[in-house]
């Protein structure tokens, strides 16, 4: 049977590879490698410098805040993955309805949010990319694509997550 958000299951062993197979486990392990692919594009390509100046600016129209957005969605979205990950692994010992409830929850809500912040930072690096003047680009155009193109990926990553809770 099933129970208020899986409860009837409360107390079984863990199988790994039942516990991989899972949707919503499946979701999050993509979740964390787009966020990583994100963070990581940026942090190694995502400045640059032009010959004349050992200054770093972003790569994205010159604009801080466009590397900055997408490098802290990323970070943070991978921790909450690892965060998450680490709950789906625990919550079939939970035999607390009330706490069951508050993870599920909790999850949905930051899916949500992060479904949305994954568009915005789509929308931004997008329309900032777009907006970049070809000389100022000298190394990195490949990681910002790769920064965006992940970044449209998220989203979907992110909403199927939320539409997948027990």
């Amino acid at each position: 049977g099933g129970g208020a958000y899986g409860a009837a299951k409360a107390g079984g062993s863990f199988d790994l590879g039942r516990f991989v197979q899972q949707p919503q486990v499946l979701t999050r392990i993509v979740s964390a490698v787009f966020a990583l692919i994100v963070f990581a594009c940026l942090v190694g390509e995502g400045y640059t410098n032009v010959s004349t100046s050992p200054q770093l600016f972003c790569i994205f129209n010159r604009n801080e805040d466009a590397c900055r957005y997408g490098i802290g969605i990323g970070v943070l979205a991978f921790l909450a993955c690892i965060f998450f990950f680490m709950v789906d692994i625990y919550f079939p010992q939970i035999s607390n309805t009330t706490d069951r409830k508050y993870l599920v929850l909790a999850d949905l809500g930051f899916s949500g949010l992060w479904t949305f912040l994954w568009f915005v930072g789509f929308c931004f690096l997008t329309n900032q990319w777009s907006s970049t003047r070809a000389e100022d680009v000298r190394i990195g155009a490949d990681s910002a694509r790769a920064a965006i193109t992940f970044s449209f990926f998220s989203i979907f990553s992110w909403v199927s997550k939320a539409a997948l809770k027990p």
